[in-house]
């Protein structure tokens, strides 16, 4: 018997036991952990290029998010979605969130519970005010994050569970994508512990709601040496963020001439070979071992992996990596959130544009 799939078996049916189903309408069972609510979670999607869209929502090329986005993400098969935020582009010179703004993301957010999903809303790069991990600029970084934290988790605490937090997206040195001294690493993480601190300051449901934090510039590698969990007032709500797009050369860059992948890829010309199965199987393998068995639910938010048009053979590779590496998170425990940004579904209508790439996510994503 395959022990990660027993393991991961067992922890659904703790959850259902729990929760009552899937759906988990209720407020949150006394008792229930932060990996069986985790479990809930996948797979999950992303809502990419929208609220944290600047200047405005459409500004990135998508449409006003509706109703019918939300139902298209729950009736493909996703159980979550994750909502990326600007908020300073929406603020005052005193760094006061606009009350219209707020207002649009409450709606979008209680679009998506009305589908039946959790919701997962982030302050997100918003310009890249967070990039700057030095000591000098520690303190008066941490005072702005509490204070827009503050208006965020105020705002939304009459929210049920089944809303959480994420305090930071991709937060490391501006535009130093090397590992990061000692010094960026504790300034980083005294951002997760103000956010931590700041949200349960304001009570309500945020008093033991689940929150995320995240490894440095999310980071696999950095994360795992790196990251120091927040002390928090309520055991067992934490959860820690990563983000995956191994080979980039691969995954994002369009413009690129790797277009193969894995262990069926034919020309070396075409392929990046450092990021091919075993690489995939030991990164999460040693998430689980660092968060995972010690109670602690790892989100990989942001993932994934794009056909470029110049290169028709590439689908069938594409199709592999999502294969390998969505089944790969899930054998170790962790909660996939594609990386979408109306690809994969149509905003406006809800329905597929991608049915077999949305397939393997969604099956391989259970």
């Amino acid at each position: 018997m395959n022990t990660n799939f027993s393991r991961r078996d067992a922890l659904r049916v703790a959850s259902l036991a729990l929760t009552g189903g899937w759906a988990g309408h209720a407020s949150a069972a006394e008792g229930q952990t932060a990996l069986l609510f985790a479990e809930r979670m996948t797979p999950g999607i992303n809502l990419g290029n929208t609220l944290e869209a600047l200047p405005n929502e459409t500004s990135w090329g998508q449409p006003a998010t509706t109703q019918a986005t939300m139902d298209g993400f729950k009736a493909a098969g996703f159980k979550s979605v994750r909502i990326p935020v600007a908020w300073f582009a929406h603020a005052d010179a005193e760094d006061r969130v606009d009350p219209r703004w707020m207002a649009r993301v409450r709606q979008v957010v209680d679009y998506a519970l009305q589908a039946g999903l959790i919701v997962m809303i982030n302050t997100h790069w918003d310009g890249g005010w967070l990039n700057h991990t030095s000591y000098d600029k520690q303190a008066s970084l941490n005072r702005r994050l509490a204070g827009l934290w503050t208006q965020i988790a105020t705002a939304f605490r009459d929210c049920d569970e089944r809303l959480v937090f994420a305090g930071t997206n991709e937060v490391g040195m501006e535009n130093l994508w090397t590992p990061p001294t000692q010094e960026y690493a504790d300034v980083q993480n005294s951002f997760n512990q103000t956010f931590v601190t700041t949200v349960r300051a304001t009570g309500g449901a945020n008093a033991s709601r689940f929150l995320v934090v995240q490894g440095y510039n999310t980071n696999i590698g950095h994360t795992l040496k790196y990251a120091v969990m927040p002390t928090d007032s309520v055991p067992d709500r934490l959860m820690m963020e990563v983000h995956y797009y191994d080979p980039y050369e691969f995954t994002l860059n369009g413009k690129g001439r790797i277009w193969q992948w894995g262990a069926k890829a034919k020309d070396p010309k075409a392929t990046q070979t450092w990021a091919d199965e075993p690489w995939v199987e030991k990164e999460f393998a040693s998430l689980e071992e660092r968060f995972v068995r010690r109670g602690v639910p790892v989100l990989i938010g942001e993932y994934g992996a794009y056909p470029k048009k110049q290169y028709p053979g590439m689908r069938a590779y594409v199709h592999d990596w999502i294969r390998v590496v969505t089944s790969s998170m899930r054998r170790h425990g962790l909660v996939p959130m594609w990386w979408d940004t109306g690809g994969l579904i149509d905003r406006r209508t809800g329905r597929p544009r991608e049915a077999e790439m949305l397939r393997l996510i969604v099956d391989n994503g259970r």
